[in-house]
C-alpha cells in the first residue's frame, strides 16, 4: 500500500513524538530517541528515514546565537509592491533570496504584500540594507518598518 505524504493523517502518535523530540534536540542519538518515544531503535530508525523521505522532516541545522554573532537588531519591513501579477511576484521572490540579512520573507494577504524579517548588527546597518537592497528590489513601491524590542519566542 502506498503512503500519502501530504496530509497530517499519514503520521501516527509515534511519528509525532519523534518529531517533537527532534524539534527540541536535533542531535539526539537514535538510541535516546527510541527511549524517549518508547520504541526500539530499528523501528525508530525506519520511521525517521520515512519521515525524511516523505518530506515531514526537511533537514537538520545548527541554531546560531545571533547575539553572540553581533546580529541582535531585528526589524520587520512591510513591503508594498507596485505590481502583484505573477511575473512581478516571481521577480521579487527571486531577488529577496539574494539579500543575506533577510532572515524570513512571507507573502501576506492584507494592506501590504510581503513581511520581511531582517537581522543586522545595528539600526545603521538596517538603514543601509533597507535603502540599498530592499527598496531596490523589483516592483517595491513602499516599505514600512517596525523594530523588535525583544524576542519573546523564536524557533
Amino acid at each position: 500500500m502506498e503512503r500519502k505524504s501530504d496530509t497530517p493523517g499519514d503520521i501516527d502518535h509515534f511519528d509525532r513524538k519523534i518529531m517533537d523530540v527532534l524539534v527540541g534536540d536535533g542531535r539526539v542519538s537514535v538510541t535516546d530517541l527510541a527511549d524517549k518515544v518508547g520504541l526500539s531503535k530499528t523501528p525508530v530508525n525506519a520511521r525517521l528515514k520515512r519521515l525524511m523521505q516523505d518530506g515531514f522532516i526537511l533537514g537538520f541545522r545548527a541554531v546560531l546565537n545571533p547575539k553572540k554573532l553581533g546580529l541582535d537588531h531585528v526589524a520587520f519591513a512591510e513591503v508594498k509592491l507596485s505590481d502583484t501579477r505573477e511575473t512581478a511576484l516571481n521577480a521579487f521572490n527571486a531577488a529577496v533570496w539574494r539579500i543575506p540579512e533577510v532572515e524570513e520573507c512571507h507573502m501576506i494577504a492584507g494592506r501590504f504584500d510581503y513581511l520581511l524579517k531582517i537581522r543586522t548588527p545595528n539600526i545603521r546597518r538596517y538603514r543601509e540594507v533597507l535603502g540599498e537592497k530592499i527598496s531596490s528590489l523589483p516592483f517595491v513601491a513602499s516599505t514600512s518598518t517596525s523594530v523588535a524590542m525583544e524576542a519573546v519566542k523564536e524557533r
